[in-house]
């Protein structure tokens, strides 16, 4: 079984082009799985049965896993076994019938827009550091996408002319943006190849050796410049929340904001409503903020 999952992890590199993060979410998820197999004597994956998934995902709640992490974890898995139909290992789904914990949606943390331009006004424009965390802030604001996909864009990803950027983690959308991001993104391109790119890496924002920054890294950057806008109540998807917020307040319709954020369910983007409906390039000038 082992085997069997690391073949699987390499089909979706190889095949699907399924970015890293996700790789390692998948493979960390399918461990536990196995490790559960091995205790439970199962040796094949053509013995994992309903009733053993069942008991699996018995076993991820009184791990005292969220529902959302068992939601992730269970993905993994029908993932894992329609590889292995798709290849003609085993020819039954026994996670056909396995429905995961309902996830119990919170109210979004948003931040309102005197807390964003806040934010946005506080990298040091005089540093080079500066300049590459401002264009961060504001490509973050702008698009509305998450850490990890920020972190993933690559210099072929961005449309300086069109104001648009390609996102490819998940599913893949183009985004626009508007003049305060392309502003910013245009005084990083200009200093990014002398203080920034040692490795002639194609990652759009890199640290200070040349490779990619970390979410871990991009995390703090972001608290960083909150601890001195004097905003405490701040996650990584702060700014994402806000964004949606404020272009469903400022008029945008509800399937455009679902486009922008990649949500696959429009339930998802309701959270974000606090007006009403009021169609995508179109759309963003018109409400967003900073465009």
């Amino acid at each position: 079984m082992e085997q069997l999952i690391n073949d699987f992890i390499s089909y979706m590199r190889d095949v699907k082009d399924a970015s890293e993060n996700t790789l390692q979410a998948y493979m960390n998820d399918l461990k536990k799985l196995y490790s559960f197999c091995i205790r439970q004597d199962i040796q094949s994956v053509t013995k994992i049965s309903e009733t053993n998934l069942k008991s699996y995902l018995l076993a991820l709640e009184n791990e005292g896993l969220s529902p959302s992490s068992i939601n992730r974890n269970i993905a993994a898995v029908k993932a894992f076994i329609l590889y292995l139909i798709k290849h003609q290992i085993i020819f039954n789904d026994p996670s056909e019938r396995i429905k995961p914990p309902p996830v119990r949606k919170k109210a979004p943390q948003v931040l309102d827009t005197q807390m964003i331009n806040r934010l946005l006004e506080q990298p040091d424009t005089k540093s080079h550091k500066g300049i590459r965390d401002k264009a961060i802030l504001e490509l973050l604001y702008a698009t509305g996408i998450k850490v990890s996909e920020l972190i993933s864009i690559r210099l072929s990803d961005v449309n300086m002319s069109a104001r648009y950027i390609i996102c490819r983690e998940f599913r893949e959308r183009i985004i626009p943006f508007g003049n305060s991001a392309k502003k910013a993104l245009q005084d990083y391109l200009n200093i990014r190849s002398k203080y920034y790119d040692k490795s002639k890496s194609d990652i759009l924002f890199l640290n200070s050796s040349g490779k990619a920054i970390s979410r871990q890294g991009l995390w703090k950057i972001i608290k960083y410049y909150a601890d001195t806008a004097g905003i405490t109540d701040v996650n990584p998807n702060s700014i994402r929340h806000s964004f949606a917020a404020h272009m469903l307040d400022n008029g945008a319709d509800l399937g455009s904001v679902q486009e922008f954020l990649g949500h696959s369910d429009i339930s998802t983007t309701q959270i974000y409503m606090s007006s009403g409906y009021k169609n995508s390039r179109e759309v963003y000038m018109r409400t967003h903020p900073r465009a």
